[in-house]
């Protein structure tokens, strides 16, 4: 090898730590099978109320979780917002459209592997079927033929993974540049970057180009999607800090159950007989 193993280490620690500003707002553009946030004020009080009494937010770390996240928003304010705005307005809806696709495309390995995991053989399938049909008819995945098809995209992670096996998320933790998390999520994160078949090759082959801007793309990408959105949570949040770790975990929570309701949050229903 031209590197001694420790450099290509680092070298890739690096690249994760600029995969994880994809991270850095709460949805992802790789990932909006899940409910798109349209919040007004009648949806943001619900979303208070579904964030529940202060003992069962989870967050024992949130004195350090709130100095980070305000770090964390310092540079969204000064850096990635200004560039998405910037990227959306140079780029044609239909050109970011494309993107899109093409980081989901992407994904398909990570996705395919997490359904097998989670025992979800239709699933499984189906990812196939949209990785074929997209990077050939598609070219390239540009174009999200299988989803004019009936086979829409579905986000599927590690986090999810772990979470279906049974093990807890962990207290909920805000990490530099990467934002809203917990335990279980960080670890399946980073797992996923160190088996993405993507990232491999581009760090084996010396093509480090591939991950830069795979994850450029994808910063730019999601934040550009989401630019209305964050910024009516933010106007219309009693405490900004509390919003988005309520719909951080609402988000997860919805990606878990594939959108399924959750039983527990149900109101009892009572027994007359």
């Amino acid at each position: 090898m031209s590197r001694p193993s420790t450099t290509a280490l680092l070298r890739r620690t690096a690249m994760a730590t600029l995969l994880a500003l994809s991270a850095a707002t709460l949805p992802a553009a790789a990932q909006d099978s899940a409910p798109a946030l349209n919040v007004d004020n009648a949806a943001f009080a619900d979303m208070q109320v579904a964030a529940g009494p202060a003992e069962d937010v989870n967050d024992p770390f949130e004195p350090v979780n709130r100095a980070v996240f305000w770090v964390n928003e310092g540079l969204d304010v000064v850096l990635i917002r200004p560039a998405a705005k910037v990227y959306r307005t140079v780029l044609p809806t239909p050109v970011q459209k494309g993107v899109r696709n093409v980081l989901r495309n992407l994904r398909s390995p990570l996705d395919l592997t997490n359904q097998l995991l989670q025992g979800d053989w239709h699933g499984a399938g189906d990812v196939l079927r949209r990785f074929t049909i997209n990077t050939t008819i598609g070219l390239g995945g540009l174009i999200d033929v299988a989803a004019d098809h009936g086979m829409p995209y579905e986000y599927e992670s590690l986090d999810q993974t772990l979470a279906v096996w049974g093990l807890p998320e962990g207290p909920y933790l805000v990490l530099p540049l990467v934002g809203s998390s917990s335990v279980r999520d960080a670890a399946g994160f980073a797992g996923e970057y160190f088996a993405d078949p993507v990232s491999n090759y581009a760090s084996n082959t010396d093509r480090d180009w591939i991950t830069y801007t795979r994850a450029t793309l994808t910063v730019l990408d999601t934040r550009a999607e989401y630019i209305e959105a964050l910024d009516d949570v933010k106007r219309n949040s009693f405490d900004y800090y509390a919003s988005m770790r309520s719909l951080y975990r609402q988000r997860r929570d919805g990606w878990i159950r594939d959108g399924k309701p959750n039983v527990e949050q149900m109101p009892d229903i009572p027994d007359y007989q």
